[in-house]
């Protein structure tokens, strides 16, 4: 049986192979592109319907009382039942449903039953599409650079012989700079065959400065096609990878120790408990232009002592 799930590890991410060998794990597109998202409204919302579920179950609101206020998971658990009454989730559930149908329409493969509720949608997606050529269908894309790895919607020719990244999107688009980062990065990713564990190549190159949300409304019996700016998703890309490279800076707090020997080059490099931290001064003392032999010699020294 081939294989068509990727391995990933504990925490989700997918496990990449490598040329040497060895499975790394990268992160997941959509992720990546998260850390940039202002998430007010979202937690606004949840807290919305946390309430109101709240209200509905008192069932609920007699196990929060007496749950500990410090048992995280229970209150948890209270909290996302309380949402699923509220029924939170059904939007994500036809959303899902309707990217299901809408790549079956795109494969040529037969929808079976459809609820008369949502024919409307499907037949507006065929109307909005019907000129596009589908080079690619739910493909899992690497970018090995920044190790980051995710699944592109679609890969397509318009009429006018123009290649580009599409995404399904049946919610609302009002906020589309997360879906901008993520065309982009799809764009300048590679196909990875999961089958194989290797990278592969588009059949044709794609554009890299307009991608498409394709916009169906879950039970609104619209489609329509908008284009994405992915020139400025590339530059918040940029900007993503920066502050993921922050957020994994080590070394940035020590004790207050009174009368402690004044910091040094050399006071960090013996305090190094680690490889990672002598990295660490080894990029920072040469951002400062002061990396000299002297220095070099001390944590080579100080590396083997620790190796």
């Amino acid at each position: 049986m081939v294989n068509t799930e990727i391995p990933r590890d504990r925490f989700g991410r997918p496990m990449i192979l490598q040329p040497g060998g060895k499975r790394i794990a990268y992160r997941r597109c959509t992720t990546f592109v998260g850390c940039l998202e202002d998430t007010y409204n979202l937690m606004a919302w949840k807290n919305r319907k946390v309430a109101y579920g709240m209200g509905q179950r008192k069932d609920l609101v007699l196990a929060a009382a007496a749950a500990d206020p410090e048992d995280k998971r229970k209150l948890g658990e209270i909290a996302d039942a309380a949402v699923e009454h509220a029924q939170a989730s059904a939007a994500a559930t036809t959303g899902t449903a309707l990217h299901s149908l809408t790549e079956r329409i795109d494969r040529g493969q037969e929808l079976g039953y459809v609820p008369a509720e949502y024919q409307a949608d499907i037949d507006a997606y065929r109307e909005a599409t019907k000129e596009i050529e589908w080079l690619q269908i739910e493909t899992f894309r690497v970018h090995d650079k920044w190790q980051i790895a995710g699944t592109a919607d679609r890969i397509g020719k318009d009429k006018y012989g123009n290649v580009m990244i599409y995404d399904l999107k049946t919610g609302s688009i009002d906020f589309p700079h997360k879906m901008a980062m993520q065309l982009a990065m799809y764009a300048r990713s590679v196909p990875y065959d999961i089958a194989t564990d290797t990278r592969t190549t588009d059949p044709e190159p794609i554009n890299q400065r307009w991608g498409v949300i394709i916009h169906l409304p879950a039970g609104s019996g619209q489609c329509t096609l908008h284009r994405v700016d992915i020139v400025a998703g590339w530059g918040a890309c940029v900007l993503a990878h920066d502050v993921w490279k922050w957020r994994g800076q080590k070394g940035l707090i020590e004790p207050l120790v009174d009368n402690a020997i004044p910091t040094t080059w050399q006071t960090l490099v013996a305090r190094a408990a680690d490889v990672d931290e002598l990295r660490t001064i080894w990029k920072r003392a040469k951002e400062c232009s002061d990396l000299d032999d002297a220095l070099k010699e001390l944590l080579t020294a100080r590396r083997a002592e620790l190796a």
